[in-house]
């Protein structure tokens, strides 16, 4: 157990004191996140009791031309007594004359921690960036401008990252820097670089807490960090209802310079359909002047694990520790 320990404080002070000299937040982000730890966290393949497939579709930003929209498509199985998982995550990301691909691959070896588990993942990813600028309304309406490129441009990307996730029947936390390279995203080659792929680390944890024989409350956050960006904190309390339903509520911190008051409040709603399908729906109420240009956002996710069902196991209901 002290080994185990040792291990687990030596990796956490290694993530935190990665070279992170960064200006921006550069990944997507969804609502829906206690759906999508796989996303986040390398180590959280194999944590479910079988193998499950997830997806999920989200589009921010409803009637703003050019909004980002994100489709995601996750798997991950537990192996070897449940000491080993892998797992794989595909996702299309558009916003606006941009399209992104990312393909990643996870593998996560799980011990034994108190009355948990601890996964110390590790995760390989392929990204595809393509700007496509006979999109824009400047090359429609200046076809002859030298500056706006006539086609469409490309970019292939490799990265890799680690996490460590705990969990058990009634807790779960994770941190983890799924991408560690600092790759240069410019399309032009240059002696001066004017972008680069930069490290996010995340910080995500939650806890049930019985509230009687047929409820529980769930409060839950996902932190996300980068030097010298605003500080992206998603903080979610959800009611569980006979381990079938869940309603829930998200305060998302951001918004724009000039208010505090945060980016978006988010309602979450998620059942278990069959003893193996869970179907969520959230929707965001944006709180920064952008609401003046928009209906909120929306997000759908689709959960289906595989074997035989049994109501002790967390894969059968909306838990997903």
């Amino acid at each position: 157990m002290k080994n185990i320990l040792t291990t687990f404080i030596l990796l956490a002070v290694a993530i935190f004191m990665l070279p992170l000299a960064v200006w921006a937040q550069q990944q997507p982000h969804n609502t829906q996140f206690m759906y999508y730890k796989l996303g986040y966290n390398p180590a959280f393949a194999g944590s479910q009791e079988t193998a499950c497939i997830t997806c999920i579709y989200r589009q921010q930003w409803t009637g703003v031309d050019g909004a980002p929209s994100m489709a995601i498509a996750t798997f991950n199985m537990p192996l070897a007594n449940q000491r080993v998982g892998i797992g794989a995550n595909l996702y299309r990301h558009t916003i606006g004359i941009t399209t992104m691909y990312n393909f990643d691959g996870a593998y996560s070896y799980r011990v034994r921690l108190g009355n948990g588990m601890l996964g110390i993942g590790l995760q390989a990813s392929i990204r595809s960036l393509e700007n496509d600028f006979q999109k824009t309304v400047a090359t429609q309406d200046k076809a002859e401008d030298a500056s706006i490129p006539g086609t469409s441009q490309d970019k292939f990307l490799f990265n890799f990252g680690t996490g460590l996730y705990f969990n058990n029947d009634k807790v779960y936390f994770g941190l983890s820097v799924p991408r560690l390279l600092n790759n240069n995203i410019d399309y032009v080659n240059s002696d001066v670089e004017i972008s680069r792929e930069i490290q996010h680390v995340y910080l995500m944890g939650g806890v049930a807490l019985p509230m009687g024989a047929s409820l529980k409350l769930k409060p839950q956050v996902l932190f996300k960090y980068v030097p010298k960006a605003p500080i992206d904190l998603d903080a979610n309390v959800s009611l569980i209802i006979v381990d079938k339903f869940t309603a829930g509520l998200t305060y998302r911190l951001g918004g724009d310079k000039t208010s505090s008051i945060g980016e978006s409040i988010d309602i979450l709603l998620a059942a278990q359909l069959t003893k193996n399908i869970m179907f969520g729906i959230s929707y965001d109420y944006t709180l920064s002047k952008i609401s003046n240009y928009t209906n909120g956002s929306i997000e759908a996710s689709l959960h289906y694990c595989f074997g035989n069902s049994d109501p002790d196991k967390e894969y059968v209901n909306p838990r997903f520790f």
